[in-house]
């Protein structure tokens, strides 16, 4: 509970309309995306400029109250769990598209800005902006910022981090700063604007950003490639790459996610195939587009595809689109809870990692469906579960713990865009050694000394002790 003179200050900057502190707000706001953690925060309170998210930040910085930033709470790493109380800071209300500027191709928007809505603007002026997570229709600008999302076309065009030029942020202090601009060359000191993107709201807050615009790709060709032995399909991956064939998508699903997202969507595919390859490839050229098309299916067929088969149209295409954004949503109605990972391996390793996936559910006997970015290696093993079983629960969190150790050993990491949050902390030292974990605690301390912004995220309290596999 707030100290009622700090309860005082912080309802002066925002008035009743901006603070809750009713039993339903702090529940509602007590969770985010992420099955099986909750924390009660001592406030909610909604911004509505930079100046008052400045003056919340001084008053918290003064009273050491934690400040949780949140935008829409679709991320997957309890990273908007308020696990040490505090304040959860929801960035909503501002939600406006300040400004597309077509002569620089930048886009300058407010954190609370929706995602689908801001693709929706862009594409009406024939813009495109690549990053689009599947949490895309609920998700906010800020939350992808924050967790440096990535998305179906991370593959051709990266990730959110390649496309933020600049922000505007409110330090712990309520002190204000600028980095970068409309400017695609800026070697002014140190990176700010990168530091800041995947930060998880743990070193400021985010109040405004330009970002990198694209002109939008006339052409789009879509196939599907299905496969009865799965790692056939996994091959055909980095057999894509391999020929220097960049899609725009390149997406694996395996049979058991198939089942249910084609029964959800009403897709007619075939139930019996082990594995889906859905790709598309864009572009200003139809010739090219149409010329990548042609060598995928060819090598599609050689890597030994049992079929392969063309969009008609644009509204098929789009129907497969949305299915696979649909997939963890779909997934989630087979048991009470989804647990759903992103492991990130070198797209040649996808195979490796796809066996090495299956041998790990086997042996804790749990159920994992595979889906996710084959072509950039972001993979998402995800296990349909049930929190009330302790015991099956020990086996899942095991098995995962397993499949961080094989994607780390295969060159890889614990998570391509999910974040780190409280779910990965105790694994971060694996991937990044306790040396990573001190320069990353001494960025921490240099903008917030007093561990107000976001506390209890990132740095684990204790690691998690290595798996050792047992080949």
């Amino acid at each position: 509970m707030l100290d009622p003179k700090v309860r005082e200050l912080l309802l002066a900057v925002t008035g009743d309309k901006g603070f809750r502190d009713d039993p339903e707000s702090l529940v509602t706001h007590s969770y985010d995306a992420t099955p099986m953690v909750q924390a009660m925060p001592d406030a909610v309170m909604y911004p509505e400029s930079t100046e008052q998210v400045s003056a919340i930040l001084k008053i918290a910085n003064e009273h050491r109250v934690p400040i949780v930033g949140r935008g829409a709470g679709t991320n997957l790493c309890g990273g908007t769990v308020p696990v040490q109380g505090g304040i959860v800071l929801v960035m909503t209300r501002m939600n406006r598209l300040l400004e597309i500027d077509q002569d620089n191709l930048t886009a300058t928007v407010q954190p609370g800005l929706n995602t689908k809505q801001f693709h929706t603007a862009l594409e009406e002026l024939g813009l495109f902006y690549p990053p689009d997570p599947s949490s895309m229709v609920i998700s906010t600008i800020g939350g992808n910022i924050m967790e440096c999302a990535g998305g179906l076309r991370g593959l051709k065009y990266g990730t959110t981090k390649d496309f933020v030029l600049g922000v505007e942020a409110v330090l712990p202090s309520g002190e204000i700063i600028r980095t970068g601009g409309k400017l695609y060359k800026d070697v002014a000191g140190y990176d700010l604007t990168k530091l800041l993107v995947g930060s998880e709201g743990t070193l400021a807050v985010l109040t405004e950003a330009t970002l990198k615009l694209l002109p939008a790709p006339k052409y789009k060709k879509t196939m599907l490639a299905m496969y009865k032995d799965i790692h056939a399909a996994a091959r055909t991956v980095s057999s894509i790459v391999g020929n220097r064939i960049i899609p725009s998508t390149l997406e694996f699903i395996d049979n058991a996610t198939l089942r249910v997202v084609a029964e959800f969507n009403k897709l007619d595919l075939p139930l019996d195939m082990e594995a889906f390859l859905l790709i598309e490839q864009d572009g200003a050229d139809l010739g090219v587009v149409e010329k990548d098309i042609e060598q995928i299916v060819a090598i599609c067929r050689e890597e030994g595809a049992d079929q392969v088969q063309m969009a008609r149209d644009a509204a098929e295409a789009e129907k497969l689109m949305t299915a696979r954004r649909s997939a963890l949503s779909t997934l989630a109605r087979i048991r009470p809870t989804t647990i759903l990972e992103d492991a990130t391996v070198p797209r040649s390793k996808i195979a490796e990692m796809v066996l090495a996936i299956n041998e790990i559910a086997k042996k804790y006997n749990v159920h994992i469906c595979t889906f996710g970015h084959a072509g950039d290696g972001n993979l998402h093993p995800t296990c349909p579960t049930d929190a009330r079983d302790p015991e099956e629960i020990h086996r899942v969190e095991e098995a995962f713990a397993e499949i961080f150790e094989a994607a780390i050993r295969l060159g890889g990491t614990i998570t391509g865009e999910h974040g780190v949050g409280m779910v990965k902390a105790p694994y971060l030292e694996w991937k990044v050694g306790q040396a990573g974990i001190e320069v990353m605690k001494g960025i921490k301390k240099a903008f917030d000394p007093n561990n107000i912004m976001n506390p209890g995220k990132i740095f684990a309290k204790e690691s998690r002790k290595r798996v050792v596999i047992q080949k």
